[in-house]
């Protein structure tokens, strides 16, 4: 199965100055289901309160499956706000033939935008194979929250191979390169230097340019997490855990910091 999905965000400026992000953009194709939704409480990393775009990716079908081919194309104009989720976690799946799935997605968050996108977690069912390729793009000013979590196999049962890899640039220039390989096809995939036989992993990148001359420093977030800044106005949540729940805990508190990183910088400003 093939499917292509397209999502665009642009600013609007309402009468007294106040700015409302708008889909303008909003195209689909099963099992990549784009909807629009409503804010159920406050969203993290977002300044325009209730004027930022909200759009949920729900899966149309099972999957992906092996051989599928699916692509995402996501647009943040100039000063415009997108928060994207997803409704439930992707079962990666083998299909009938032993192919690849892959999963490529783009996103082009403009000057002054930001682009808060928190997927749920891919699981890797047994002899599932797939690439997800991420491309991320950032103008000079923009700000990034992008999580990713990988659940190795289902309860019992050993993983499938999966493929992540990451590209995010700023300005033109890179600013985050990670291949991770998983799986029984990687070498040493399970060994004390990658998992140490945890079965959930995840990563939590945030750009943000008022760390731009005052990174956040280096912190442990329990045994098995860490924030990492990043060359650049950026910083890195990485993690391990045994379960889905506590990789989620992990992911939070590192957010969490970051974000009163983010507002000890920003006298005045609410998240």
């Amino acid at each position: 199965m093939r499917a292509a999905a397209a999502l665009g965000v642009e600013a609007v400026a309402l009468r007294g100055g106040a700015v409302r992000s708008r889909v303008a953009t909003l195209r689909s194709q099963a099992p990549l289901m784009l909807r629009l939704t409503h804010p159920k409480g406050p969203e993290p990393w977002t300044r325009l309160g209730d004027g930022a775009a909200r759009v949920c990716l729900a899966a149309g079908a099972a999957g992906p499956i092996g051989g599928d081919a699916y692509a995402l194309d996501i647009q943040v104009g100039d000063g415009s706000t997108l928060v994207l989720r997803e409704i439930s976690a992707s079962l990666l799946l083998p299909g009938p033939l032993g192919g690849q799935s892959t999963l490529h997605t783009t996103a082009r968050v403009g000057a002054g935008a930001t682009l808060v996108w928190l997927p749920e977690p891919m699981i890797a069912a047994r002899g599932c194979h797939h690439l997800t390729d991420v491309q991320v793009d950032l103008a000079a000013g923009a700000r990034l929250v992008l999580r990713e979590e990988l659940l190795l196999g289902r309860h019992g049962e050993q993983p499938g191979d999966v493929v992540a890899r990451l590209r995010i640039r700023l300005d033109g220039r890179p600013l985050l390169h990670q291949d991770l390989a998983l799986g029984p096809a990687a070498v040493g995939w399970n060994s004390a230097a990658v998992t140490g036989g945890r079965r959930a992993l995840g990563s939590l990148v945030v750009v943000d340019p008022a760390w731009a001359d005052d990174p956040p420093p280096p912190t442990l977030v329990g045994d098995t997490a860490a924030v990492l800044p990043l060359p650049g106005p950026a910083a890195l949540v990485s993690a391990l855990a045994d379960d889905a729940l506590q990789l989620r805990a992990c992911m939070d508190a590192g957010l969490a910091l970051l974000t009163a990183s983010s507002e000890d910088r920003r006298p005045g400003v609410a998240s």
